[in-house]
């Protein structure tokens, strides 16, 4: 079991593959200093676990790493991975609301003048 906090990017409706399979897609984009969008499938009765999250929320999805492996018509093997999500649940703030957009960050002020020496002794080290 792994877990990913982001925010709801993408949210695809529940597509009917066959007779006895359905799936819907997601995409959640990670808050880290470099950003990844990383795509994730629940499937049958878990598609419903979207239905109560829109994009631009806050949310932790909780999944399991699968994989498997295809064999071509013309005996080529491939690989396959996917995150299965089986949980989707909401980040809510301390005070109890989800979260808005992030708050910007204030931008960084430029001093005028010349840098002012704030040791009251002099000393003769380079740095």
């Amino acid at each position: 079991m792994y877990k990913l906090n982001g925010t709801i990017k993408v949210l695809n409706d529940t597509v009917q593959v066959n007779d006895r399979f359905s799936k819907r897609e997601f995409v959640v984009q990670t808050g880290d200093m470099y950003p990844q969008t990383i795509l994730f499938q629940s499937t049958q009765d878990k598609c419903a676990l979207l239905d109560g999250v829109q994009v631009g929320e806050q949310v932790e999805v909780s999944f399991d790493l699968r994989g498997r492996e295809w064999v071509s018509p013309q005996g080529e093997v491939r690989f396959f991975n996917s995150l299965e999500a089986w949980r989707i649940e909401k980040v809510m703030h301390q005070g109890g609301a989800a979260p808005s957009a992030p708050s910007p960050v204030p931008p960084i002020q430029q001093s005028s003048g010349a840098p002012q020496d704030t040791n009251a002794e002099e000393d003769d080290l380079p740095f």
